[in-house]
C-alpha cells in the first residue's frame, strides 16, 4: 500500500510517500480502508520526536512505527478475532495506527459508525481533536449550563471543537485568537472574541467559571489570574518549553499545586474512545456542531499539511485525502 513513512526523526522533509506493507488486524483491531485522514499537533510530535520525553515510548533512536498519522474516517476492510461491532463495509471514524496510508489498523474500541451526515474528509477532523475538546470540557471541566468560558487557542482543532461544544452545553463563550482568524471563531459561535495581539486575557480584569488553555505557554500565575475563586482551568497539550519535556512542566505543576489553592487546576490526558465519538456522533448528526475543514490535502502533501498547521496557518483541521 502507500504510505506516508519516516526513517529518522526532524522536520517535516523526513516524510516520504512509499510503498510498505498493508497491516493485519490483530485481536480486537480492525483493518480500514483509509478515505481521509487529518493533521494535529501530536502528529508533530511524533514526527520530530519532540520533546524528547516522547521518544522513550516511540523509539529512542528512531521511530519504531514508521507511518504517521491517527485521524481516520474509511471503510472496514477486515476484522481481527474478537471484533463483534464491526464487520467488512461498514463506514467507521476514530482513532489508528498510522493513517496516513491506503490502510491502517485501529483497536475497536477507538472506532465507532460514520455520521450520517458527514462525508468522510469531514468526519476524518473530528476523533482526536473533537474527543480531546468533548473530554476537557465534560469530564475534566465539569462544565455546566451558564457558566463563562474562555478558550485560549480557540481557531485550531480542539479549539474549534471546544466553542461549539461549550455553547451546545449552554456556556457563555470567549475565545481568544489572532485577529486575522476573529471572524472565524465568531462564525463557530463565541460570544466574545478577543484578539491576544491587543487585549491580554489573563490580566485579572475579567474572571471565568471554566478556562482551556490549549497548546499553550503561559505560566499557570497568569492562568490563575483568569479563574472565578473556585473556577477550573484544563490544560490542553502545551507548547514551548525546554527540549526534554516541551512545555510538559506547566501540568505536572497543576497537579502539584491544585491540592493547595482554590482553583481546580488539571492537565487533560485524553485518548479517542468509541463512548466519545457516539456522543460526538449525536451533536453532529443534530447541528449542534460541525467540523471546520480548513483545506484537504492529496496523501503526497501531508508534509506541506503539517508545515501550514505548525505556521498557524490552518483554521480548524487540515485534513488528508487518501482515497
Amino acid at each position: 500500500m502507500k504510505a506516508i513513512v519516516q526513517d529518522v526523526y526532524g522536520p517535516p522533509e523526513v516524510l516520504r510517500l512509499d510503498e510498505t506493507p498493508r497491516p493485519v488486524p490483530g485481536r480486537g483491531r480492525v483493518l480500514v480502508r483509509v478515505h481521509a485522514a487529518a493533521v494535529d499537533q501530536g502528529v508533530w510530535h511524533l514526527m520530530a520526536g519532540m520533546p524528547y520525553a516522547v521518544r522513550a515510548a516511540i523509539g529512542l533512536r528512531a521511530p519504531r512505527t514508521r507511518v504517521r498519522g491517527m485521524d481516520l474516517a474509511g471503510r472496514v476492510e477486515a476484522v481481527g478475532p474478537g471484533v463483534t461491532r464491526f464487520r467488512p463495509g461498514d463506514e467507521v471514524y476514530g482513532s489508528g495506527e498510522g493513517s496516513f496510508a491506503e490502510y491502517a489498523c485501529a483497536k475497536e474500541s477507538a472506532l465507532a459508525p460514520k455520521p450520517r451526515n458527514l462525508g468522510f474528509e469531514q468526519a476524518a477532523a473530528v476523533p482526536v481533536s473533537g474527543c480531546s475538546a468533548l473530554k476537557a470540557l465534560r469530564e475534566t471541566g465539569r462544565i455546566r449550563p451558564g457558566q463563562s468560558v474562555l478558550v485560549l487557542g480557540a481557531s485550531g482543532g480542539v479549539g474549534s471543537f471546544a466553542v461549539q461544544l461549550a455553547k451546545a452545553f449552554g456556556a457563555h463563550v470567549t475565545g481568544v485568537c489572532s485577529a486575522a482568524k476573529a471572524d472565524f471563531v465568531r462564525s463557530l459561535g463565541a460570544d466574545e472574541v478577543l484578539d491576544y495581539a491587543v487585549e491580554d486575557p489573563t490580566d485579572g480584569s475579567r474572571r471565568y467559571d471554566l478556562v482551556l488553555d490549549i497548546a499553550g505557554n503561559r505560566p499557570l500565575t497568569r492562568l490563575r489570574g483568569a479563574l472565578t475563586a473556585r473556577g477550573t482551568l484544563v490544560i490542553v497539550g502545551g507548547e514551548g518549553g525546554g527540549r526534554w519535556l516541551g512545555g510538559n512542566e506547566r501540568p505536572l505543576g497543576a497537579l502539584l499545586l491544585s491540592p493547595f489553592v482554590s482553583h481546580r487546576l488539571r492537565p487533560l490526558a485524553s485518548v479517542v474512545r468509541a463512548g466519545d465519538l457516539e456522543a460526538l456522533t449525536e451533536l453532529l448528526e443534530a447541528g449542534s456542531i460541525s467540523p471546520a475543514v480548513h483545506r484537504s490535502y492529496p496523501l503526497a502533501e501531508v508534509a506541506d499539511a503539517i508545515r501550514d498547521m505548525r505556521a498557524g496557518r490552518v483554521r480548524g483541521k487540515a485534513v488528508i485525502r487518501v482515497l
